[in-house]
């Protein structure tokens, strides 16, 4: 474990608004300009797929492009670029809305339980879309779109963006109802806004849309900060008895998990303007009881990160999963560094030990990597993570960023 862990990180745009705005940019007949992008493999992919389609990208930096979609006429994305990410279904949404008829690869990413498209597909359907799933792509068709009321059976965040992008251009108005209200469904309808849509109530239950003929762009769009990657920071200051301030996001997106982190016992603070939070370790984290749930409750993504924490709190805590069934993968990798966990179903029981001990773990997934990080910087000894390509899908240079606060993490390159 090093020395000292603290220092302040600057955080990246959302990975989640990221992999759904730049798909929307399919809708646009024009230029526009985004910014906060994070530099990952995700966003990367995204790039690709657009490329691919006809889209004209400008590079202006590592974190801004400028893109032309006036002169896309492909509407087909392969199954060699959407079985790496799942957000690639974002371009069925896209593509319908603009051309009538889309067919999109199914959707790959990381493997952490059943995720359906099936409230995606009603969602299509109630606007006057014909679907076939089957062969392993989606194939979506339509004379034309027409507003409808749209309720979703379950919370999808998905879901939401794909009707949200599906209903931007059709013919009259479509109510969502059951939408989910994450920050990156909120940054969507704002970036779509911006270049000319009618979107009303993304946040809340219920959003409204008032379709338009076009949408014309032109404007300039900063991707809002990325809320997952900030709790990964502060989570980490939790484990390894750190003090780290993270800048460059918005404090009310952390709410669930700074209160998590004040219920354990952490000292966390937020300057006047809401963008910058602190964590310091004062004493040994306490016991917790967290269920993970849609916002504004405690987000699956940070699910793994901390259940390192719960590892070496003081008493017995519990984690209730309460999106996916397999997003416990990882604790068995803290098991092997000395963790005592018990995964019964949807459910973990953490007895709380006073240290990890470092050894070779493997990253089954994207927020699992970013957890093994954590529990290694907080472990004796040396550790060893593979499958470190899951972590690049959703962080940018993260072994930078952590040695900036005091890490000792070197990237080794697989033969």
């Amino acid at each position: 474990m090093a020395q000292s862990f603290h220092g302040k990180v600057v955080i990246n745009g959302a990975k989640n608004s990221a992999v759904a705005i730049l798909p929307a940019t399919i809708l646009i007949k024009g230029k526009c300009r985004i910014d906060n992008l994070p530099n990952i493999s995700d966003v990367t992919l995204c790039y690709e797929i657009l490329e691919s389609l006809g889209a004209e990208i400008t590079y202006i930096s590592p974190n801004e492009i400028e893109i032309d979609c006036t002169n896309i006429t492909k509407t087909e994305v392969p199954y060699e670029f959407t079985q790496k990410a799942r957000a690639s279904y974002y371009f069925i949404g896209s593509l319908l809305s603009r051309f009538k008829k889309a067919n999109v690869g199914s959707s790959g990413g990381c493997n952490i339980g059943s995720r359906p498209i099936d409230q995606h597909i009603k969602a299509f359907e109630a606007l006057g879309a014909k679907i076939d799933s089957e062969g392993g792509t989606i194939k979506a068709e339509a004379p034309e779109l027409k507003g409808n009321t749209i309720y979703f059976d379950v919370v999808s965040v998905g879901a939401t963006i794909n009707a949200i992008l599906a209903a931007t251009l059709a013919e009259g108005t479509t109510q969502i109802e059951n939408a989910a209200k994450e920050p990156h469904v909120v940054d969507v309808a704002n970036f779509l806004n911006n270049m000319g849509a009618n979107i009303r109530g993304a946040g809340t239950d219920i959003i409204k849309i008032t379709g338009v003929k076009e949408l014309t762009g032109g404007a300039t769009y900063s991707i809002v900060p990325d809320q997952i990657e900030a709790g990964t920071f502060l989570m980490a200051a939790a484990a390894s008895k750190g003090d780290v301030t993270v800048t460059n996001c918005i404090a009310t997106h952390l709410a669930s998990i700074t209160a998590k982190l004040e219920e354990m016992g952490l000292e966390v603070t937020e300057n006047d303007d809401g963008d910058e939070v602190r964590v310091r370790y004062v004493k040994r984290p306490t016991k917790a009881t967290i269920k993970t749930m849609p916002y504004p409750g405690f987000p699956t993504d940070m699910q793994a990160q901390t259940g390192v924490v719960l590892a070496l709190a003081e008493g017995t805590s519990i984690i209730n999963e309460g999106i996916f069934e397999s997003r416990f993968r990882y604790t068995e990798e803290l098991c092997k560094m000395g963790a005592q966990i018990t995964v019964n179903g949807k459910s973990a029981i953490f007895e709380g030990v006073e240290e990890l001990h470092g050894c070779p773990v493997s990253a089954s997934d994207l927020r699992a990597g970013a957890a093994l990080i954590i529990a290694g910087i907080a472990a004796t000894g040396e550790t060893t993570v593979s499958g470190i390509e899951y972590v690049d899908r959703g962080y940018e240079n993260i072994e930078k960023k952590f040695n900036s606060l005091g890490a000792n993490i070197t990237r080794i390159s697989e033969s």
